[in-house]
């Protein structure tokens, strides 16, 4: 059986190194007390904890169809280390994400994917376009990739602006297998010829157990933040969960429509 993420490890902070200015929700490279380096995605910026869901959850959905990413970690931020920083920007954005936060394995000397340069296979392409058509992502452009490449391989990063319905939902998606439109911007989209053939072993390894997996990574506290004041269902975590699960389930079910419009959109 294949499974994705049935936990997350747990690291510290311990320095914050410097900041990664290209995208808009600040993150920045930190020390933890592993001595490990990692690029930290803060509960304060952005989109907040529905970012920092979305990087857990689809990682998993990652790990478990063999894309490759970076480990994901939680990473414990004690906003007094705002107090060594210089910059009133980034002190206010670590003592507004005190507490848990996702980090993701920082690649030494990996550089930004360039698709005039740097080269993938048919197979690889399609089963990245298939991945991002499931999740919505809508940062996998020509104009940002959001892939790097680190000892002459692609790696994924950076998914906090997939499952955009998640932003304002009750639960439930009132169409969760509607085709992804902004597919069609997809950076690797050209060379996903292969589409078809991959869409039956990869839908076959998101199995309701793997699925299951990926949200239990999914800390109570990130889940409770991200519910709507009112909401009956996404203040229980369980509940919450299987909202997630239960929408997966029928994006998969239904995967039939949005597979269709990445092939149209491709031709």
């Amino acid at each position: 059986m294949t499974h994705a993420l049935p936990s997350l490890r747990h690291v510290e902070v311990r320095r914050y190194v410097t900041p990664l200015r290209e995208g808009g929700s600040m993150p920045a490279v930190v020390e933890a007390d592993d001595l490990g380096l990692y690029v930290l995605k803060f509960r304060g910026a952005g989109q907040g904890v529905r970012a920092l869901m979305a990087e857990i959850i689809c990682g998993g959905l990652a790990r478990a169809l063999g894309l490759p990413l970076p480990e994901i970690v939680l990473a414990e931020l004690d906003p007094e280390l705002a107090r060594t920083e210089p910059d009133p920007e980034i002190q206010d954005l670590i003592r507004a994400s005190g507490g848990l936060n996702v980090g993701l394995d920082y690649l030494p000397g990996a550089a930004n994917f360039d698709p005039a340069a740097d080269t993938v296979s048919d197979d690889f392409a399609s089963r990245l376009v298939w991945f991002d058509t499931l999740v919505s992502n809508v940062d996998r452009t020509a104009r940002n990739t959001n892939l790097l490449v680190w000892h002459g391989q692609p790696w994924l990063i950076d998914h906090g602006a997939c499952l955009t319905f998640h932003h304002a939902w009750s639960g439930v998606v009132a169409d969760p297998a509607r085709p992804f439109a902004p597919i069609a911007d997809h950076v690797l989209l050209p060379q996903a010829s292969r589409l078809a053939e991959v869409d039956g072993p990869l839908a076959a390894r998101l199995t309701p157990a793997v699925l299951r997996d990926c949200l239990a990574a999914v800390p109570d506290g990130f889940l409770a933040q991200a519910a709507e004041p009112g909401n009956e269902v996404l203040a229980d975590p369980a509940r919450h969960r299987q909202a997630y699960v239960e929408y997966f389930e029928a994006r998969l079910a239904g995967r039939g429509r949005w597979l269709q419009g990445a092939i149209d959109a491709r031709a």
